[in-house]
C-alpha cells in the first residue's frame, strides 16, 4: 500500500473518527445485566463468538463485495451489499447502530475527500436506496482510498473489538490490561474471521449468533440503557 493509504487506514482505525460507535454495545450491556458476561474470560468468548458467527459471516462479506465494487466504479453493487447486510442483521438495534455510524462516517468522507463515487452514493442513502450501513461505507472508504482489502477487513475486526472493550471498562470495570490481553487473545480469531469471509458471497452472508439477537431485542426493551445497542 501507499503511504497515503496506510495513513488512511490508521485514521479509519482510530477510536478519535467522529463516527459515534462508542455509544453502542452491541448487546453486551444486556449481557452483562443479566450476568452473563461476569469477567475477563466471559468477554473473551463473547468477543469471538461475535467474531466468529456475526462480523466475519456478515460485516466482513458486505465490507469485501462493497471495496471490489467500489474500485470497480460499481455503486448498484455497493448498495446490493448494503441492502442485503441489512436484511441478514436482525436485531433492529444494530441495523440502527451500523446505519447511525455509516452515515457519520460517509458524510465525513464526502467532507475530505474529492471522490464522484462518494457523493453519488450518499446520494443512493439520502434516496433511501441504501442503508448505508458502518461495513459498506468503510469498504467504499477503504476501496477508493488504496487500503488492501484484506487490511481493511482486519481494521474492521480491530474497531469492532475494541470499540467493545472500551463498552467493557464502563461496564465491567476492565482494567485497561485485561483489554489489552483480550485485544491479544483475539488477534487469531480475527485472522481466522478474515480468511474465513473471503470464501463467501454476498449470497452466502449468513451470521448465526441467536442468542446475541435474543438479548438485543431484550436489551430494546430495557427501562434503562447506558448504550444505544
Amino acid at each position: 500500500m501507499t503511504d497515503a493509504a496506510t495513513l488512511e487506514s490508521f485514521r479509519l482505525a482510530d477510536s478519535f473518527l467522529p463516527v459515534g460507535t462508542y455509544t453502542v454495545s452491541y448487546g453486551l450491556e444486556q449481557f452483562i445485566q443479566d450476568d452473563r458476561v461476569e469477567d475477563a474470560a466471559d468477554l473473551e468468548a463473547l468477543l469471538s463468538t461475535y467474531l466468529r458467527r456475526q462480523v466475519g459471516p456478515a460485516e466482513l462479506v458486505a465490507l469485501r463485495a462493497a471495496h471490489a465494487a467500489a474500485t470497480e466504479g460499481d455503486l448498484d453493487e455497493v448498495c446490493r451489499a448494503d441492502r442485503r447486510l441489512s436484511a441478514v442483521t436482525l436485531a433492529a438495534e444494530f441495523r440502527e447502530s451500523a446505519q447511525q455510524s455509516g452515515d457519520r462516517l460517509l458524510s465525513l468522507q464526502t467532507e475530505l475527500r474529492d471522490e464522484a463515487m462518494l457523493d453519488r452514493y450518499a446520494e443512493r442513502v439520502d434516496a433511501d436506496d441504501a442503508p448505508g450501513n458502518y461495513a459498506v461505507v468503510l469498504g467504499v472508504a477503504t476501496g477508493l482510498a488504496g487500503v488492501a482489502v484484506r487490511e481493511a477487513c482486519l481494521l474492521c475486526c480491530h474497531g469492532f473489538v475494541t470499540g467493545l472493550l472500551g463498552a467493557a471498562q464502563r461496564l465491567l470495570s476492565l482494567g485497561h490490561t485485561d483489554a489489552q490481553r483480550i485485544l491479544n487473545e483475539l488477534q487469531p480469531v480475527m485472522t481466522a474471521a478474515v480468511e474465513e469471509s473471503a470464501d463467501r458471497g454476498l449470497d452466502e452472508m449468513a451470521p448465526f449468533a441467536p442468542l446475541v439477537d435474543v438479548l438485543a431485542a431484550d436489551h430494546e426493551r430495557a427501562e434503562r440503557r447506558l448504550f444505544a445497542s
